[in-house]
């Protein structure tokens, strides 16, 4: 009797520290969510899980009985005992983790006198179980509060549970001591519980809880109490502690709404947000400068170099009136003549249509004369001095091209290409460039 009233005693001392304990940490719960300040501390999104403290240990004591909710009990009469444990966690993430268990104590059912179900009406029983659970916090992702200090949990596991029945009271009120003398049943037993964490500093935490422990097994309460399975309740309080270095922050604690809020407004990111929209705003007003034609002549006024065209005018890259050569301005010679010059397009190596006469007469000439030719080719000064070298070839080989398909023996006609050089008009005025887009012929 005083052994069970120490129990009791020592239970209630407990009991009133930690609900000391609660009460603080709700008055600072009530600071803590009020304030605006950051508790991300230097960790960040998507930063790993090595920005944060993952492991803590606990201690804890509190009541067994074998009574549980929704289930068909041994006895039915409310009757206390001690219990305690302790337990290593590792946080997996802002709300999942990993707990290894070890409970122990002492579970007491009685019945009610004439109430009996499994022929006794009382039974004491001691045990010892080792468990792995997963931990599962409801509250630790917030949209409501910056900082949690409460924190709600729901837990499930599996383990083996040694426990040995010290006595049971027969139906008759015979009591059988030690039933099944030393043996210890070792059962399959799965813990299911919740709980609620109040946080006290960084480091520490009160921490209470209710588990119901499903044995797998019948004897749990001394006699068989198939086909149900036996069970127990564990209601308990107890101290968490956060191991690991002080910089960082315990995950739990940690609400990952607050950093993407926090990493989202930060200053620095906020400032090179402003930057890409000053750049963008750059771009934007570049476009719109490349959009502008006064004139309406298809040339940006960046690029054009003949503003203010007259409307409906055919114009160059550059924005100038494109001059289309007249007859007249052509070499003085009569149309059909060998030898005259042959004219090109702007920028092209193609023959005209009008050239075919003064090419059909150059190759019967070649043809009956048996003579060699040399055929230069030239270009105005549009476009760079290489690629003028290269058209001027080009129109050149059209025209050697034209007069070896016509029978001119391909070894009587050589080619050269003299790009810009040598105009023989002003290349400063569009009816110059004209006539320098040629191909003349050099007898031999």
């Amino acid at each position: 009797m005083k052994n069970f009233t120490f129990k009791k005693a020592a239970v209630l001392s407990l009991f009133s520290i930690m609900f000391a304990g609660v009460a603080s940490a709700q008055t600072d719960s009530t600071k803590m969510m009020s304030t605006s300040s950051s508790e991300t501390g230097t960790a960040k999104v998507f930063g790993g899980i090595g920005q944060y403290n993952t492991f803590s240990i606990g201690v804890n004591a509190g009541i067994t009985d074998g009574l549980v909710p929704f289930a068909i009990n041994a006895t039915n009469k409310f009757k206390v005992d001690l219990g305690y444990g302790a337990y290593l966690r590792q946080q997996l993430s802002h709300t999942f983790s990993l707990q290894l268990d070890y409970f122990g104590g002492k579970v007491h059912g009685i019945d009610k006198a004439g109430t009996s179900k499994f022929g006794m009406t009382e039974y004491k029983t001691d045990y010892n179980s080792v468990a792995l659970s997963g931990v599962f916090d409801i509250a630790s992702v917030s949209f409501l509060h910056r900082k949690n200090s409460v924190n709600f949990y729901g837990s499930a596991g599996v383990g083996v549970d040694f426990y040995k029945v010290k006595s049971y009271t027969a139906e008759d009120g015979t009591i059988i001591a030690d039933p099944y003398g030393s043996t210890i049943n070792r059962k399959v037993f799965a813990p299911v519980g919740l709980g609620v964490k109040f946080k006290l500093t960084d480091a520490v935490a009160l921490n209470f809880g209710y588990t119901v422990n499903f044995v797998q097994g019948y004897s749990f309460a001394g006699p068989s109490t198939y086909p149900n399975f036996s069970h127990y309740s564990y209601t308990h309080g107890g101290l968490e502690f956060t191991l690991g270095s002080k910089s960082k922050k315990n995950i739990e604690w940690v609400n990952p709404v607050a950093m993407m809020y926090d990493e989202l407004y930060d200053a620095a990111l906020r400032q090179e947000v402003e930057v890409l929209k000053g750049r963008v705003g750059n771009v934007e007003t570049a476009v719109s400068d490349l959009k502008k034609d006064a004139d309406g002549d298809g040339v940006a006024d960046q690029f054009d170099k003949c503003p203010g065209t007259p409307a409906g005018s055919v114009v160059d890259g550059s924005g100038c009136v494109i001059v289309f050569p007249k007859p007249d301005t052509i070499a003085a010679t009569p149309k059909g003549t060998a030898y005259s010059n042959i004219q090109f397009e702007f920028d092209s190596s193609v023959l005209r249509t009008s050239s075919y006469p003064v090419l059909d007469a150059t190759s019967a000439d070649l043809r009956a004369s048996g003579k060699g030719v040399e055929v230069d080719g030239f270009a105005s000064s549009e476009g760079t001095a290489a690629h003028n070298i290269a058209l001027s070839k080009d129109r050149a080989n059209s025209v050697k091209t034209y007069l070896v398909n016509s029978g001119v023996d391909a070894k009587k006609v050589k080619v050269k290409g003299f790009g810009e050089t040598m105009p023989i008009a002003d290349n400063s005025t569009e009816d110059g460039r004209v006539l320098n887009r040629r191909v003349q012929f050099k007898q031999k």
